[in-house]
C-alpha cells in the first residue's frame, strides 16, 4: 500500500487523509455506529502553560477513540502521552498505515513498539474486529462520555 498523502477525493469528502477515508468505509461496512470528528470527540487536554483540544479522528459508540496515523511525529506523542496522563479513562488506540515504521530516521524504535512502551493499543491497515465488537461497563462508558463534552 502506498503512502496516504491527502487527496481531492479525501478534501471533498472532508477528511484529512487518504487513510482516513478508507478506515471511515471500513467502519460504515462493519456496520458499528461511529463518529468522524465529531463534537462528541474532542477531548480537552492541557499542555504546560496553555489549554487545548484534542478533536479525534473517530470515536465508536463503544468509547474507543481511533486515531488514524500515516505520520507520527514528535508533536503527536507528546500530545497523547498528556491526554493519556490526564484522562487515563480514555481508550485512544492508534491505526498506522505501517506500525512497523521507524518513529524517525535513524530511530530504533518503531510506532508499534512506542505504543507498546507507553500502553496505548494499536492496530495495521484495519480497525480490528475485536475493537468493534468491544462492549464497556455502562458506568465506564457515561464517564468517558462526561470526558468527551468537556
Amino acid at each position: 500500500m502506498r503512502g496516504y498523502k491527502k487527496s481531492k477525493l479525501a478534501d471533498e469528502l472532508g477528511f484529512r487523509s487518504n487513510f482516513e477515508v478508507i478506515v471511515n468505509q471500513q467502519l460504515i461496512d462493519s456496520g458499528v455506529p461511529f463518529s468522524y470528528e465529531g463534537p462528541m470527540n474532542k477531548v480537552n487536554f492541557v499542555r504546560p502553560a496553555a489549554n487545548r483540544t484534542y478533536l479525534a479522528d473517530f470515536l465508536l459508540s463503544n468509547g474507543i477513540i481511533i486515531e488514524a496515523k500515516g505520520r507520527f511525529t514528535t508533536e503527536d506523542r507528546k500530545k497523547h502521552c498528556l491526554i493519556k496522563e490526564q484522562h487515563p479513562i480514555l481508550d485512544i488506540r492508534f491505526l498506522f498505515t505501517n506500525a512497523r515504521k521507524k518513529l524517525r530516521k535513524g530511530s530504533k524504535t518503531t510506532y508499534a513498539q512506542w505504543c507498546d512502551k507507553i500502553g496505548f493499543l494499536y492496530a495495521q491497515k484495519f480497525v480490528p474486529k475485536e475493537w468493534i465488537e468491544f462492549k464497556r461497563p455502562k458506568k465506564e462508558l457515561e464517564e468517558i462520555k462526561r470526558i468527551l463534552r468537556g
